[in-house]
Formats: C-alpha cells, structure tokens, sequence
C-alpha cells in the first residue's frame, strides 16, 4: 500500500493486470473515485460519500485517482486525509484515462472489496450502503443501475437515450447468461477482488464494467435502481474519444469472443 497521503506516479499505456493480494483485510471496501479537473466537486463527495459509509461501521477507504489536474485539489484532497486518514490521494502523471485510473487507484488497495464512482455526484453516495450490503450477502458484482426497476436516465434528450441504449444492446450477445447486467455501462459499482485476480484489462476507455462483466470470474450480479442526477459543477468529460475507445473495446470482446468458439 502507499502510505504517504499524496502520491505522483509517472503513467504508462497499456493493458493492466490485477492479481491477487493477501488477504489482509477482509470485507474492506476501497472506493475509487477518479478525477480530472474536479476540484470544485470534491469536497462535497468525499463528505457525503463519508456520511453514507460511516453508520455502517465497516472498514473503508476512498482512494482520490487524480490524473494530474493541477487544479488545486491536491491540497483540497490532502486537508481532508489530515482529519480522515482513509481518504488517499494519488496523481498519476503522463496517463489520462477513466478504466487505467480505476485500475491504477484498485492496484493501491489490499481491500478485498473494489469500487468506483464518479466525482461529479451524478451517482448518488447514498446508495453505497446498498452495493456494500449485496457484496457482503454473496454477489459478486454489485451496479448501480439505471436500466432496471426503479433506476431512471434523469434530464438526457432523446438521442442520448437512444444512443445509450443501442451501446447497451449491442453487448448483450458478450455478457454471461447465468451473470447478465441490463446497466453495463454504469461508472457506478462494486466487486469482490477475487473475481478479477490474473485478468487483464485496457487501461484506455471509459467503460470498465464490461470487461468485469465479460471477462472476470463474475457468477452473480445485483443491480441496485438509481436516478443519474445532473452535474453541479465542472463539465463533462463525454466527447468522441469515448465513443471511439468504447467501439474499440467492442472489437476485442467480439474478437476474443469469437476465437473462444473456434
């Protein structure tokens, strides 16, 4: 683990692998919440994420993946871990990335338990206690969804939808039978560590839960309804990159798929 309350890690591309730790602390959640240019939302999600986890009286720690903004919230960050130790910061330098910082921030933890969501307080903290909760009654894989009963798209317009909804259609021939999500797009989630010891993933793109849904060693999924909410504040990071790398992504699970069968 790192023990310093900041840490700058020069980055490297590429395909990332993570393996099995002693477990050494076991049903411990580390939270990964990755940011680029996110200093003005911050604070405000490390405090409520702190207020939904805290009355659960389990053991947790929010890992802050910072891609070397350079917006201040290092020191924003670092004021926090001096009256909360289990809040971490670490910059990573010369890579950008949401599926590499995830990884990058789950590489950084013992815990036994891994989590992601986004800064931006779009997926609310208050559901937490809920993934944490079907984690620990024996699901593999806990999502916060908002394509089953309950969960809801919030303010999008119609092509958003649609668009949203034909990148979900099209992964339903990759995804497990006996483990399949309707929300595999969703940054918010939950996964015990031992279903993704020796995979390795893309470090590139924006979409992570699918490969931990096609190919860690997942068994079961619990979808838990939210409502994706609006952005406070800062912008969205949503451009054409994304939808480029997630297409690329769509052609190696398809090509792996594929050479599976022959």
């Amino acid at each position: 683990m790192i023990a310093a309350a900041e840490t700058s890690v020069q980055g490297r591309y590429g395909a990332s692998s993570l393996l099995a730790e002693p477990d050494t602390a076991r049903q411990k959640l580390a939270l990964v919440i990755p940011t680029l240019r996110e200093a003005d939302n911050i604070l405000g999600v490390l405090d409520q994420v702190r207020s939904a986890l805290d009355p659960l009286n389990a053991p947790y720690e929010i890992l802050v993946v910072d891609d070397d903004s350079r917006d201040g919230i290092d020191a924003l960050v670092s004021a926090v871990t001096a009256q909360d130790p289990r809040v971490r910061l670490i910059v990573r330098v010369g890579e950008t990335g949401l599926s590499g910082a995830i990884l990058f921030g789950w590489q950084h933890t013992d815990a036994s338990i891994l989590g992601v969501m986004d800064a931006d307080l779009q997926h609310p903290p208050e559901i937490l206690p809920q993934l944490l909760q079907a984690i620990l009654d024996g699901s593999d894989l806990a999502i916060g969804s908002r394509y089953t009963l309950g969960g809801e798209l919030g303010a999008w317009n119609p092509l958003r939808k649609f668009l949203s909804a034909a990148a979900i259609w099209v992964t339903w021939p990759l995804q497990s039978a006996r483990a399949r999500a309707n929300d595999p797009m969703s940054g918010l989630f939950m996964v015990r560590r031992s279903c993704l010891a020796h995979v390795t993933f893309q470090k590139t793109g924006f979409k992570l839960l699918l490969e931990v849904l096609v190919r860690g060693h997942i068994q079961s999924v619990k979808e838990i309804p939210f409502a994706f909410g609006l952005r406070r504040r800062g912008f969205s990071k949503a451009n054409l990159k994304v939808g480029w790398d997630y297409a690329l992504l769509l052609v190696k699970l398809y090509a792996a798929k594929l050479g599976l069968r022959r």
